[in-house]
């Protein structure tokens, strides 16, 4: 990775190796097996860790050994795997265990727990009020619902609209609340281009006082900022666990639901949801489970859920409170590098520079983002692209060090300098 980060300037080695030395969650690095010379790309998807693979492997042995008793008989009995992860999660977001349960993906979280909740209320009009910077699979879900029950989507989602295209202004949510008639606010609470972070406690409150429900993607922060739902009467959550809890491509996903809804039928039932007790019995009727377990649908998938139990065993020992200290300090020391060695090469930080409204990656803004993005991929430097102009870097405290980005800004530098992105056109391809 030639020139990149130059260990004989004082001004790049002592403060970041220093840092690196002293840091409590560095010994984590080596339980990760990190791709690429440089990997950024954590809020996409984590890399593997020992742990993730010895809790694969060891629901391999028992699928091998024990066949259909593990259901019962594993160290985690599959029949209550999604339940028992739950209980591990519910920390991490400010939950009681009951009110967490890993099921299904995001996308059909979403699918069932908004449609649970349109057809609660079911006696006036729906309004559901999201915003234009969402990630474009939960307006997805979200109008595929309103489609299902007669309404038009465009008549009833209501999209709070951004002020400068990078991020949206809680008062603009709570004016839409009073503007409108609204059942349902659902927002992300990290927007996936610019790494806002949202108020979430504020949201829910406004929500509330205008008699609406209030459910949260947390897709972009699970794992790497601490929540309290239930403290903050959040109504429902849904989230991935491909990110920052490290779990694996396609791994399975979470969600949460407030104690005072249990009992609503779900809008997807299965019978993975059904109460525990009477399952097996096969009954004609559907009896949802008294807890978030409700909302599974199909049978869980052990194998796609087994590297979840030992990422969570990684971000226990390391604590959502430590890994939140570095992930803020790690992003600001990315957003102060870029402000004083970038920007005369026209890049800009498009991530808000507060901390409590930041989340756990930064968007480098620039002209020619994409094929900067596929030049720096080229030294082994992942990082991803969102249109139009943004690079996403996302220094993940589990496995990255601030010498890595010091590293990192060098690289990006040197590409920018030497026109080096000048050569690789949109697609990806070198001319």
């Amino acid at each position: 990775m030639d020139p990149g980060f130059d260990p004989d300037r004082s001004d790049d080695v002592a403060d970041p190796r220093e840092r690196d030395a002293s840091d409590p969650l560095a010994e984590f690095r080596q339980r990760f097996d990190v791709p690429g010379e440089l990997y950024l790309d954590g809020n996409s998807l984590g890399p593997v860790s020992d742990a993730a693979e010895r809790s694969l492997e060891r629901a391999l042995e028992e699928w091998r050994e024990l066949g259909i008793e593990a259901w019962t008989d594993a160290d985690r009995p599959w029949f209550r795997y999604g339940e028992s992860l739950g209980d591990e999660l519910a920390g991490l977001v400010g939950a009681d265990g009951e009110e967490v349960v890993v099921a299904n993906s995001t996308t059909v979280n979403i699918h069932t727990l908004v449609g649970t909740f349109l057809d609660a209320r079911d006696d006036r009009p729906p309004g559901i009020l999201v915003n234009e910077l969402d990630f474009p699979t939960d307006h997805y879900a979200i109008r595929s619902q309103l489609r299902q029950r007669g309404h038009d989507p465009d008549e009833h989602l209501h999209v709070v609209e951004s002020r400068d295209g990078r991020t949206i202004a809680e008062d603009d949510v709570v004016a839409a609340l009073e503007d409108r008639e609204v059942d349902i606010v659902f927002m992300p609470s990290v927007l996936y281009r610019s790494g806002q972070l949202l108020d979430v406690e504020r949201i829910t409150e406004a929500a509330h006082e205008h008699d609406a429900l209030a459910g949260f993607d947390l897709a972009h922060s699970v794992g790497v900022v601490p929540h309290e739902l239930s403290a903050h009467g959040v109504d429902f959550a849904v989230w991935c666990s491909y990110k920052y809890l490290n779990a694996g491509p396609g791994a399975i996903a979470g969600l949460y639901v407030d104690d005072r809804h249990f009992g609503e039928t779900p809008g997807l039932a299965g019978w993975w949801g059904h109460e525990k007790e009477t399952q097996f019995e096969l009954r004609e009727r559907f009896t949802p489970a008294e807890s978030a377990g409700a909302w599974q649908i199909g049978t869980v998938p052990v194998l796609a859920a087994a590297p979840l139990a030992g990422s969570l065993e990684i971000v226990r020992e390391a604590g959502i409170d430590r890994i939140r200290k570095k992930s803020l300090e790690l992003t600001a020391t990315l957003i102060r590098l870029v402000d004083e060695r970038l920007a005369e090469y026209g890049c800009t930080v498009g991530t808000p520079r507060a901390s409590e409204d930041r989340g756990g990656h930064v968007a480098i803004e620039h002209p020619e983002a994409e094929r900067v993005s596929e030049a720096l991929r080229k030294r082994g430097v992942v990082v991803d692209f969102r249109p139009p102009n943004v690079i996403r870097v996302c220094p993940a405290p589990l496995y990255t060090g601030f010498v890595d980005v010091h590293e990192f800004v060098a690289q990006l530098r040197d590409v920018l300098e030497t026109g080096a992105y000048e050569d690789v056109d949109p697609a990806g391809s070198v001319s």
